[in-house]
């Protein structure tokens, strides 16, 4: 698979903070998916800590981290959600990162049913659960971000739609005959002949292939609210301002669907 450059993002780190260990974990270049990384022994001192965490991001180049939050089951906070979340404070003032954080229930249950689905030994599971967890915290981020950035892209996609048809109807205007007949016209253009101004329009609603294809001319006289659009009597003078309509139609990409034309 081909990857446009712009695509390739900054890094996410993750990391499972806990009493006596920190397990980390890293995105793809791409962001599509979380690896479990080394685990962070901690040492009694507090600001160490934190300080070697703040190096982890940054040795790691990343443009996000992630941390856990662990919360009870319940949703509530426990001792150990307010220590963590004392933790992330701190190392906010070490680092220049954006700090998201990220719900972490669950996740020790799913690296632990990861690592019996490995066969990792029971004295061995301690040195990988915590980068595991880490992973799982990792994997929500992105899962979330990616959700986030679809949606932003569908609200865009929307709202260019919503924007074409708003042009168009800004090109569509009400004509009424004299007869009191009101037909929908679309503008395509306004050109200049022989120092006059002339509207070319088609039907807006054509009711047969052939009214699709045509095109109706009128005289446009005065300005602003004075204008007024007049029908052309004249058959040479029609003919002649068609011509000149092809013409500079012409110098546009659409230059076939300008021949296509008829009055």
């Amino acid at each position: 698979m081909w990857y446009n450059k712009r695509m390739i993002g900054k890094r996410a780190i993750a990391f499972d903070i806990g009493s006596k260990r920190i397990g980390v974990a890293i995105s793809d270049p791409f962001n599509e998916y979380a690896m479990p990384c080394e685990t962070y022994v901690r040492t009694k001192n507090y600001t160490a800590d934190v300080e070697a965490i703040a190096k982890i991001a940054k040795d790691r180049g990343v443009g996000v981290i992630v941390c856990g939050i662990p919360y009870n089951f319940d949703g509530t906070e426990s001792i150990q959600t307010v220590k963590t979340q004392e933790f992330i404070e701190v190392l906010r003032t070490k680092t220049d990162l954006p700090i998201v954080l990220e719900d972490e229930r669950f996740t020790t249950l799913q690296a632990r049913e990861t690592q019996i689905m490995g066969g990792i030994k029971r004295e061995d599971r301690k040195k990988t659960i915590d980068s595991i967890a880490a992973s799982y915290i990792l994997e929500s981020y992105l899962a979330r971000e990616k959700m986030k950035n679809k949606k932003a892209e569908e609200q865009a996609m929307s709202e260019e739609i919503k924007d074409e048809i708003y042009d168009e109807e800004d090109h569509i205007f009400e004509v009424e005959a004299d007869d009191g007949t009101v037909e929908k016209l679309y503008h395509i253009a306004t050109i200049e002949y022989k120092k006059n101004m002339y509207c070319i329009f088609q039907k807006a609603e054509p009711e047969s292939e052939e009214e699709e294809d045509e095109v109706i001319i009128f005289a446009l006289q005065g300005e602003g609210d004075e204008a007024m659009l007049m029908p052309i009597e004249d058959p040479d003078l029609l003919d002649e301002v068609f011509a000149e309509f092809c013409h500079q139609y012409e110098d546009f990409e659409d230059s076939d669907e300008a021949m296509s034309l008829d009055m």
